[in-house]
């Protein structure tokens, strides 16, 4: 019996003047674990006259997680942060009661040829955490905790596992791995024994091969049972197994506002509105809030 209980392809999706592949949420699949959201960003050759250009927009009860694979982004938030993250790195903002945020090109990119691609990631708040003080923290490259196993390089960008533990500072049981086959040959990859809650893969680039199936880059792979992974990792390949323990209680998306009920989810809409967020520091930008289209109830 196959192990993989449902298998989602990248859509694209329009996040202002630039396209990504979203993930996650999926109509069958609204979570995994805490993870509530993905996107992949490009990859993306952008023009010297084209920028990544995310005006101030709001959050509530997650922590959004960028980790890029090349490029670089000016991230600005009214908690004060002014920060630039490159390759490698980690910028985790927990938005808690609230918090506004923008994304754009740093000014000495702005007018030359450059690259972007990366994930962009929602984590749930436990819901005795979801109103809690907005937070930011950037982890350096080097600090992320990088291993060879085998020939196969491991990178624990978030969580903990394999007797491992990222710095990014998680509020639930939770695993972002990065798995990457360098070599010019197969390498099994057997991860059962160290898995929990609910457990999916990305594909990155190249192909794994499960249980007599191959599977393509741009696709997430959904699993049964968290304690079957065991996979064979092809030549030149790069996934990424992310997971963890979810929550008991269901939780509301309406654009980028996530709570564990419909009124937490109102109020914070009003609040945009009326502009009584927080404001960025050093960005006068506002992306207003999108109307409601009454045909479309709350996402559960």
């Amino acid at each position: 019996m196959s192990n993989i209980e449902m298998i989602i392809e990248e859509r694209a999706a329009d996040i202002g003047n630039f396209l990504v592949g979203r993930l996650l949420p999926f109509s069958q699949k609204r979570s995994v674990g805490p993870f509530v959201f993905i996107d992949h960003m490009g990859p993306a050759a952008l023009k010297d006259y084209e920028n990544m250009d995310v005006p101030p927009h709001p959050h509530i009860g997650l922590s959004t997680l960028t980790f890029l694979f090349e490029g670089s982004i000016m991230h600005r938030d009214s908690i004060g942060t002014e920060i630039e993250i490159k390759e490698g790195a980690v910028n985790w903002m927990t938005a808690g009661k609230g918090v506004a945020h923008s994304e754009r090109t740093p000014e000495y990119l702005r007018t030359t040829d450059k690259n972007l691609h990366g994930l962009q990631i929602w984590v749930a708040l436990p819901k005795e955490l979801e109103t809690m003080e907005p937070e930011f923290f950037h982890i350096n490259k080097e600090d992320i905790p990088s291993w060879i196993d085998n020939g196969v390089n491991y990178k624990l960008i978030a969580g903990e596992i394999l007797g491992r533990k990222s710095p990014v500072p998680v509020y639930s049981p939770l695993y972002f791995l990065e798995v990457k086959n360098t070599l010019q040959e197969d390498r099994e990859i057997v991860l059962g024994d160290y898995l929990f809650g609910e457990s999916s893969l990305y594909i990155l680039e190249g192909n794994i091969e499960s249980e007599g199936n191959l599977y393509t880059p741009k696709h997430i792979l959904i699993a049964k049972d968290s304690k079957l992974c065991h996979f064979t990792l092809k030549p030149n390949s790069t996934v990424y197994i992310f997971g963890g323990e979810p929550f008991p209680e269901p939780r509301y998306i309406y654009w980028n506002f996530v709570g564990t009920s419909r009124e937490i989810i109102e109020d914070a809409k009003t609040r945009w509105a009326n502009h009584e967020f927080p404001k960025v520091i050093n960005d006068d930008g506002y992306v207003p809030l999108p109307p409601q289209n009454k045909n479309i109830k709350l996402k559960e």
